[in-house]
């Protein structure tokens, strides 16, 4: 019997039992040990046929059906084992299968899924964040025009420090020319005239970078698409980003509601119906969050596109997660203010981390505010803000 065969309920014992199986023990303190331990993961997915339950089979996917898929997100956040590294495998990798030549997908795709080399994305700059067609970071031919030197900044951006390759926006046509000018571009992260500084944000890590692009040297062949078409592939990394996560999130906080659930009768919260309240107001936003992606996973297998629908479920899981952490801390009362560093902090700081972070929520992935506009715009059929260019 294969991995994908039977019913939907043996495929669930089946990935149930690998993942318990083969699960990777408890995650290193080192950050080296940690992004070794976590890219030997991804290498046991990839060799046993357990990963990329979306991704073609040519390119080392499961293909799943639409139910499959929901089953293997569930019981991946079940199992708590790492997720992927980097962003390329929910937002370059469907721009790539779309939109890249037979070499490059033959030559990029197989090793992202695998976890021998890591994508971040290069998007936002200083002054285009939620602008983004006003990216200023240039890519002109060379003098030979086998190759684009590249010069900017980019910010904001996630797993930088470990990236092995960046997918990057750049600006190919004229100064002005917006979305029109805009090229797709493959930049080897070690190539020279490349530097990442982590940016520390409220919890004390640096989960964010900066890069800039010094007279950077990237082959032609390295560009997805066009020239100058570039904008298309965006709207299509955007989309996807936005749909990976809601799946991914509505089985997550499955967990975490759960988990929180427990923490409220063991400190007896739960005998205040104000409490129990919020905690069923919760339930009900995680069984929408779960058919939401539900919805967003089956638009994708109907059409091949998240459409713009995938705003909506942005900004719903970003609500909801500051919402939950706002609340978990109220529960907590004086203990909601210690971090984890503290002996006295309530499971090592975890709720206080979480609130922390999520204060970014509204901000990444497209702010809050450019998500209402597309589900005003593109959904609910509303007039065009004039105020956006």
């Amino acid at each position: 019997m294969t991995r994908d065969s039977g019913t939907d309920e043996e495929f669930r014992t089946r990935l149930r039992a690998f993942l318990a199986e083969h699960h990777p023990g408890r995650r290193p303190e080192g950050r080296a040990e940690r992004l070794a331990w976590q890219k030997k993961w991804l290498a046991t997915l990839y060799d046993s046929g357990y990963a990329g339950p979306s991704w073609p089979r040519e390119y080392g996917g499961m293909d799943l059906p639409f139910t499959r898929q929901v089953i293997y997100q569930e019981e991946y956040a079940r199992a708590r084992v790492p997720g992927p590294l980097g962003t390329g495998l929910g937002i370059a990798a469907p721009t790539l299968i779309k939109y890249g030549t037979p070499e490059q997908k033959n030559r990029f795709l197989r090793p992202m899924l695998r976890g021998d080399t890591v994508w971040a994305q290069g998007y936002s700059e200083p002054e285009a964040g939620s602008d983004l067609p006003a990216l200023r970071t240039t890519a002109h031919r060379a003098a030979d025009g086998s190759e684009y030197v590249v010069n900017g900044q980019k910010v904001w951006t996630s797993s930088a420090d470990i990236a092995d390759i960046l997918f990057t926006l750049v600006r190919t046509g004229p100064p002005g020319s917006r979305q029109e000018g805009i090229s797709y571009l493959l930049v080897d992260a070690y190539a020279p005239g490349v530097t990442v500084r982590p940016l520390r944000d409220l919890t004390g890590d640096a989960h964010f970078c900066e890069i800039f692009f010094d007279d950077v040297r990237v082959p032609v062949d390295h560009r997805i698409g066009e020239e100058n078409g570039g904008w298309p592939l965006v709207r299509t990394s955007l989309g996807h980003e936005r749909a990976a996560g809601a799946m991914n999130q509505a089985a997550l906080y499955r967990r975490i509601l759960d988990e929180l659930i427990e923490l409220a009768r063991e400190r007896g919260a739960t005998k205040d119906p104000l409490v129990r309240d919020r905690l069923a107001d919760f339930e009900m936003r995680v069984s929408v969050m779960r058919l939401t992606g539900m919805r967003t996973i089956a638009d994708i297998t109907a059409k091949g596109e998240p459409g713009p629908a995938s705003s909506t479920s942005r900004l719903y899981i970003v609500a909801f997660e500051q919402d939950l952490h706002e609340f978990a801390l109220d529960m907590l009362g004086a203990y909601g203010v210690l971090d984890r560093r503290d002996p006295h902090a309530v499971q090592r700081g975890r709720w206080v981390w979480g609130f922390l972070r999520t204060r970014a929520s509204t901000i990444g992935a497209g702010t809050a505010e450019i998500q209402r506009n597309t589900v005003a715009e593109q959904v609910l059929g509303l007039p065009r803000d004039p105020a956006m260019p």
